[in-house]
């Protein structure tokens, strides 16, 4: 199953699935108020900071949920384990990439990204609601899988295959750090800004382009890849866009915010991956 759906193809297939509403900010500003001024109809809205992540702390600004709040909030939106699942956010991609590789990392099979998000719904012609869904009981039952790398994992991913760093290149370089400890990035870790993967209508690139652009950043046959980004939600999305491009991908959930939270971890600077 492709990982992203467009609006016209969502409007032309009517079909028995859940819809997951994951509007999010960086700032932290909540989705709920936006959801219930208008969502896609039967969508079910999903708090990225409380449902697909745990509370903040040594492990990272958005660490793993537990898995029994994350499978609640799931059942609570209709997700049942053969049952199709389309997720949508502001149209940023971020919180929909996020909830995405949730579902797929512990073995949901059906689950896609609306590509554009709400935008490309509603510029579709796609009409929107705000009356309180009614999902069918869902019966997923999520369990830990592959694809998912630890703060040591990823420091080995760097040294012998290719670790994407998706933050802003200033980011990555050192020259600014609004949310962590420290600036800078993982050592060997490539500068790969997840917004490059997007035109400018919020969609991502085609995937012969995506290719070139992650063949360029070093994804050759055989090479193992990994991301990570600020706190494991943008990375998401990038990993989203390598699946696309038929490129495998791992996660560094913990990403930055959990990295540099350790002193005696080592921070590189400037634009080489060093």
């Amino acid at each position: 199953m492709n990982a992203i759906i467009t609006a016209a193809d969502l409007l032309a297939e009517p079909a028995d699935r859940a819809l997951l509403d994951v509007r999010w900010q960086l700032a932290g500003t909540a989705g709920r108020p936006a959801y219930l001024r208008g969502h896609i109809p039967g969508a079910v809205y999903v708090d990225l900071d409380t449902e697909l992540a745990g509370p903040p702390g040594p492990s990272g600004r958005h660490p793993l949920p537990d898995l029994e709040t994350f499978g609640a909030a799931m059942r609570r939106a209709g997700v049942s384990a053969d049952r199709e699942v389309v997720v949508y956010d502001g149209g940023q991609g971020w919180g929909a990439a996020r909830a995405w590789w949730l579902l797929r990392w512990s073995g949901h099979r059906a689950a896609r990204v609306l590509d554009g998000g709400l935008p490309a719904w509603t510029a579709a012609g796609g009409r929107l609601s705000t009356e309180p869904p009614a999902p069918p009981p869902g019966d997923f039952v999520p369990a830990p899988g592959r694809g998912l790398l630890t703060a040591e994992e990823a420091a080995e991913r760097a040294r012998g295959g290719l670790l994407l760093d998706a933050r802003a290149a200033e980011r990555y370089r050192g020259e600014t750090e609004p949310l962590d400890r420290a600036a800078g990035h993982i050592p060997g870790a490539v500068s790969a800004p997840t917004t490059e993967n997007v035109s400018a209508d919020g969609r991502l690139r085609p995937a012969p382009e995506l290719a070139d652009r992650f063949r360029e950043l070093g994804a050759r046959p055989g090479t193992a890849v990994g991301v990570y980004c600020g706190s494991g939600v943008s990375a998401a999305h990038q990993v989203l866009a390598l699946e696309v491009a038929g490129i495998p991908a791992d996660l560094y959930v913990g990403s930055w915010s959990e990295w540099s939270a350790d002193p005696d971890r080592p921070v590189a600077t400037g634009a080489e991956p060093g």
